[in-house]
């Protein structure tokens, strides 16, 4: 039987939080109330990287974040404090930024096809005559040779027995016998194994497949066994030797079949406990005949979310982007969905346009206008990918959209539409690969960033269209998860997130009072502005929901932001000029402006904390495996990344664990004030409560509330346990508190986990239960 958590607890283990580190706080987690520790990818990755999806040598555990010892040891501390394991793998792609650190890349460029790696990597041999085209150069091959930066040294190495080339940082080996070319240089480079190309050509010519549009990400063909088995060896030892538990797949998606991918992995782990980072759009579900267990759990994050969120005040967001546009000279902003299918169908025609190519070079025969339609057809893909034969309906909607939006091309969508349903070529395999791509650059990576209104909707796996979930269609949510996916993690922050959940916590008060903020937002952009009205309000809204941010965070954040959307400037050729004004709002943030960002949060601070109070109740006890992202168990007002990558002072927290432990037993409450104290207390309580009486969670139903305030409140029945949370705080404040409104329950006493405070039988009116916080976790005795 598949051992499975009940809980997790992520950790970022890199050179600065090695494994070692990581085993220094397997007791706090245990303390805490988390099930598994969930670690962050372990396998020798690029040297210096942060994050570790940038493996470069699958066989072993990376030095850098503690190496097999490392982990050996930290399992061993795991296993004492009786916490599971999870680690976070990717079969999708290897770090190429750095070749000589990556023993198959290497390889590759050395040897081209006589590399027994060279299966291993997904290049398209139909160009430059099977030669690997690496886009490292900051102009044309031609100025570059005249420039004189490329340096030949025929001195043998043990892995470049013909020397190597050097262009600044890039080292590359010499095929063999190329080096009696070293006083013609041209003639060199024509018989390595590799073509250096100008750096913008991997927007148009790249010719092997890629995480996304990271060239410094070379995707491989785990579907051939060969590849999956010499990259999985090691992930598979740690299972059977007992260094872990269960798997976390990143982005499953970009792989040729991942149903086929999962099956594989299941067969080598023994069936063990297995989740996907996969992202579900509204009304998509997970493929049922998938060997995993659920998700990461973004779709719950959007549930938990939107039914914090007043729908009717983002139409009031709605009016105020308007006027920002109205006023600094923009175009009014388009529907939704239109917008994803502009910012789509620019990432086809531009970052991934090689992708697209590529697509038309594996068509079975020419067809007029091709590359147009497919980009077309990629931008028109509702989802992030099909799965032939399923998913068939998803690609009939793109052919229908991108015909209706592009009648000039309706003959040679027609023409397509056989080929891309025929799975038995190549173009249709690769198909789905490119509109995951796509989706993603195109939708949360560029249109999040200029649907500006309400940050807390544009978070990855939402769809802002959606803009709230009622407390009905929240509880079939759960009801739907506990039926088919009850395993599924469930998250409110990841190390993906655009915004931690507190920040997203309180910029979705802004909806409840969109008037106060529009008044606020007219002050901060009289003293800085960009000069783009929703460009101020998404900077405005980071500073507001990450206050106290230094200027230097905002400033990384606003540049991302800037660059992601594409409109004013952009990664590959910024406009310096511009940013200026992203600066201008950085630094006034925390000179000219502080006054007026202080005072606004202060109104909206508490309304914001009773939300972050409630979605992490609503997470911890719903369907599902909540994920605890590391540092969330206190306030948490993180940014995109690498902004939510910053150290966690886990010494710290493990002494306000143990301060706060001390002063409940003594009847002692923490206040909710800026320590966290209180968030700490509920996430403790709620996690242990789930871990030590998990009998107490063995089905869902609503909760019934009546009375005058009962749109204020969620409630859910886990069995024996009710869990209480609070909505849309502001109106409810504005309306006078709660009244006459009662929790209906059974004829049985409770005591909330939370309180420790013991009720007596039947309802419950909610504004003695929620005196305290705005939450409760009651458990009933029986």
């Amino acid at each position: 039987m598949t051992y499975r958590p009940l809980s997790t607890y992520r950790l970022q283990i890199r050179s600065g939080f090695t494994l070692d580190d990581a085993a220094s706080v397997t007791t706090y987690l245990a303390d805490l109330g988390a099930s598994w520790a969930y670690l962050s990818p372990l396998l020798a990755a690029v040297p210096g990287s942060d994050h570790g999806y940038d493996v470069v040598d699958h066989s072993r555990v990376d030095d850098d974040r503690g190496g097999p010892a490392g982990l050996k040891r930290f399992a061993a501390a795991a296993r004492a404090a009786g916490l599971g394991i999870l680690v976070d793998i990717v079969p999708n792609h290897v770090g190429v930024a750095i070749p000589r650190a990556n023993v198959w890349w290497w390889d590759l460029l050395r040897l081209g096809r006589a590399s027994r790696h060279a299966v291993a990597f997904d290049i398209d041999r139909r160009l430059s005559e099977g030669r690997v085209r690496l886009p490292i150069l900051g102009s044309s091959l031609s100025e570059v040779l005249e420039s004189g930066d490329i340096v030949v040294d025929t001195a043998p190495a043990d892995d470049a027995p013909d020397g190597t080339l050097s262009y600044f940082d890039h080292v590359l080996p010499l095929a063999p016998g190329s080096g009696e070319f070293a006083e013609d240089l041209p003639r060199l480079l024509e018989a390595q194994h590799y073509e250096l190309r100008f750096w913008e050509d991997q927007n148009t010519d790249l010719d092997y497949r890629r995480f996304f549009a990271v060239s410094e990400l070379a995707g491989i063909r785990v579907e051939i066994p060969d590849v999956f088995d010499e990259s999985h060896v090691e992930i598979a030892r740690w299972i059977t030797d007992g260094l872990a538990d269960g798997l976390r797949v990143d982005h499953p998606d970009g792989l040729t079949d991942p149903g086929g991918y999962l099956e594989r992995l299941a067969d080598i782990t023994g069936g063990a406990y297995t989740v996907v980072e996969k992202i579900l759009e509204p009304g998509e579900q997970l493929p049922s005949w998938w060997r995993t267990d659920g998700t990461t759990g973004y779709d719950a994050m959007g549930e938990i979310d939107r039914v914090l969120i007043d729908g009717d005040g983002v139409a009031a967001l709605d009016r105020l982007d308007a006027r920002l546009r109205t006023e600094t000279g923009l175009p009014a902003a388009e529907p939704w969905h239109d917008l994803i299918h502009t910012t789509k169908r620019m990432i086809a025609d531009e970052l991934l346009q090689s992708e697209v190519r590529r697509l038309v070079r594996a068509l079975p025969f020419g067809v007029v206008g091709a590359e147009d339609a497919l980009a077309e057809i990629v931008a028109s893909f509702p989802v992030y990918r099909a799965y032939l034969p399923a998913g068939r309906e998803h690609l009939q909607h793109a052919i229908d959209d991108a015909s209706r939006r592009r009648p000039d091309l309706a003959a040679s969508i027609a023409e397509l539409t056989p080929l891309l349903l025929d799975t038995t070529l190549e173009v249709s395999e690769r198909f789905p690969q490119v509109t995951g791509a796509v989706m993603a650059k195109g939708v949360e990576d560029t249109a999040f960033y200029r649907h500006t209104r309400l940050g807390t909707l544009t978070e990855v796996g939402g769809d802002p269209s959606i803009t709230s979930v009622s407390v009905d269609g929240f509880h079939d949510a759960q009801r739907a998860r506990l039926a088919s996916w009850p395993h599924s993690l469930t998250a409110l922050s990841t190390h993906d997130t655009k915004r931690s959940e507190d920040v997203r916590a309180r910029l979705s008060v802004l909806a409840e009072v969109p008037d106060r903020w529009a008044e606020a937002l007219t002050d901060l952009r009289a003293v800085a502005s960009t000069g783009h009205g929703p460009l101020d309000s998404l900077l405005w809204q980071a500073a507001v929901g990450a206050w106290p941010i230094s200027s230097e965070r905002l400033l990384a954040y606003g540049l991302k932001a800037a660059r992601e959307a594409a409109e004013s400037t952009g990664w590959q050729h910024p406009d310096l000029e511009f940013e200026k004004g992203i600066e201008s709002i950085a630094n006034a943030a925390n000179g000219d402006a502080r006054a007026i960002l202080e005072g606004f949060v202060a109104e909206i601070v508490d309304h914001g904390r009773v939300n972050s109070l409630s979605a992490k109740l609503l997470q911890l006890a719903a369907p599902g495996v909540p994920d605890v992202y590391q540092g969330t168990e206190l306030w948490d007002h993180s940014l995109v990344d690498p902004d939510n990558r910053r150290p966690v002072d886990f010494a710290e927290r493990s002494a306000m664990l143990r301060r706060l432990d001390e002063d409940v037993a003594r009847g002692v409450l923490p206040p909710v004030d800026d320590s966290g104290l209180a968030k700490m207390l509920v996430t403790s309580r709620a996690l242990r409560l789930r871990r030590d009486n998990r009998e107490l969670f063995y089905r869902y139903r609503p909760g019934g509330v009546a009375g005058e305030a009962s749109d204020h409140a969620v409630a859910m029945d886990r069995g024996g346990v009710l869990a209480v949370a609070t909505r849309l705080p502001a109106g409810l404040a504005r309306r006078g508190g709660w009244g006459d409104t009662v929790l209906l329950r059974r004829e049985l006493p409770a005591t909330d986990a939370i309180t420790g405070r013991r009720f007596d039988r039947g309802p419950i009116r909610l504004a003695d239960l929620l005196d305290t916080y705005p939450v409760a976790l009651l458990v009933d005795e029986r």
